[in-house]
């Protein structure tokens, strides 16, 4: 199996979390007024700009890895695709860690009732 079939496994999962995560996102901003906090687009935004930094310091990390020995890939298993010395294929991890953690943390979050105001025959007459 190449590194590609392996990684398309992987980033098949990831997408279909993260397209989940979206969802889950989208029907709160539209389930009222109420719904404050993170929206789809900010989501995205933040996914992104912290996938972009992920990127570059596993380019820069990644070709050190390798360029020192510490690494090594099977010539054949890759597709002869690099960034530096460092194949292409290598970056599927980063994406997966980039988008799949906030997916994750959006999916898991701990859903709290909203605050019920008191009543007015609850309230202290005093």
């Amino acid at each position: 199996m190449t590194y590609w079939a392996l990684n398309a496994w992987f980033l098949a999962v990831v997408a279909v979390v993260a397209l989940l995560a979206v969802v889950r996102l989208d029907r709160r901003r539209a389930s009222g007024p109420r719904s404050t906090g993170l929206t789809a687009g900010t989501w995205l935004l933040a996914v992104g700009g912290g996938l972009v930094v992920l990127l570059l310091m596993t380019a820069l990390f990644d070709n050190i890895m390798i360029g020192i020995g510490l690494v090594g890939y099977d010539p054949a298993l890759i597709s002869g695709a690099f960034i530096g010395i460092a194949p292409l294929e290598d970056f599927a991890y980063a994406i997966a860690a980039a988008v799949l953690l906030p997916s994750l943390w959006v999916l898991l979050e701990r859903r709290t009732p909203a605050p019920v105001s008191p009543s007015p025959s609850q309230e202290d007459p005093a």
